[in-house]
């Protein structure tokens, strides 16, 4: 039986593009980031390619190649793809601690974060008596009846609505020793905050804190403390707030510190400019007892 012929790849990075040769039975994970480094030398500076900068795409989602159960998951999608039906796995190479091309420098539109964004959909509009073909005799009926009298005022309406469809951004991760914490991400909050209960349950200030101390005269520093998010774990000056509806807020200092980017039309699109990474992101609607909407500005 004859052996499978070596697949080109095509590979992408924020500037440039190029095709390699990939042999499953003479490459391996390391052989694969040194051809992607021979590629890539003037682009990378001569630095060598290495976990954490390459990402592959399959079924138009991007995933990590850093380590050898990546690559076997890599390796075994590659020999899945059926020949001349699916397209093998596309290769995405950036250095993570470099920065992005900005305009007026090239901006090559195959890497995945320089992809534009698709166009929303349009609302399908309603059926109007001219475009419907049959209106059958129930429906004219029920046309007749006295619809109930609506109360509700048009502006409350709009904004309910408004607040229905956006919502808060929330994703999940670790600040310090507490892990699976779902926290608000706002870039109009200035620092990083941690609610005084959250605070007290873990240990960041004492249970016996006594009015006017840790926040009550005024926001106080806690010191700085490690928040991981995706994969990267960053160090941040974290402060006490009696903010009471997150246990965790991350501002602008975090936003700025991760490059974190927001897409303006899929709120829950959100990615790390610093390593790449799509955050899961959640879009969370606060509302009190009454089941009013709460605002959080």
């Amino acid at each position: 039986m004859a052996q499978p012929g070596p697949s080109i790849l095509d590979v992408h990075t924020p500037s440039s593009s190029f095709a390699i040769l990939y042999s499953d039975l003479e490459d391996n994970l390391q052989t694969l980031f040194d051809k992607l480094s021979k590629k890539t030398v003037a682009e990378l500076n001569g630095r060598h390619v290495r976990p954490g900068w390459v990402k592959y795409e399959w079924n138009s989602t991007v995933w990590n190649l850093d380590d050898a159960s990546d690559y076997a998951i890599f390796g075994w999608r590659l020999k899945s793809a059926a020949p001349g039906v699916e397209s093998p796995p596309v290769l995405f190479v950036r250095d993570p601690d470099a920065s992005l091309p900005s305009p007026p420098e090239y901006q090559n539109p195959s890497f995945y974060m320089f992809r534009p964004r698709p166009a929303p959909s349009s609302p399908q509009l309603p059926a109007t008596p001219e475009s419907s073909s049959v209106t059958s005799g129930k429906s004219r009926k029920r046309s007749k009846e006295t619809k109930p009298q609506d109360t509700v005022p048009k502006f409350k309406k709009e904004f309910e609505k408004f607040h229905n469809e956006n919502g808060v951004r929330t994703i999940a991760g670790s600040i310090g020793p507490v892990n699976n914490v779902r926290m608000l991400l706002k870039s109009g909050y200035r620092h990083v905050y941690i609610s005084r209960k959250f605070a007290i349950k873990n240990g960041f200030i004492p249970r016996d804190a006594a009015p006017g101390h840790y926040g009550y005269s005024g926001i106080v520093n806690l010191g700085k403390w490690p928040i991981t998010v995706g994969r990267t774990r960053t160090v941040h000056a974290v402060y006490l707030t009696e903010e009471s509806h997150f246990d965790v807020v991350l501002g602008r200092s975090f936003v700025e510190r991760r490059q974190i980017k927001f897409d303006p039309v899929d709120p829950t699109d959100v990615v790390c400019g610093d390593t790449g990474e799509k955050i899961d992101c959640e879009l969370v609607i606060l509302k009190d007892g009454k089941g009013q909407i709460v605002t959080v500005t």
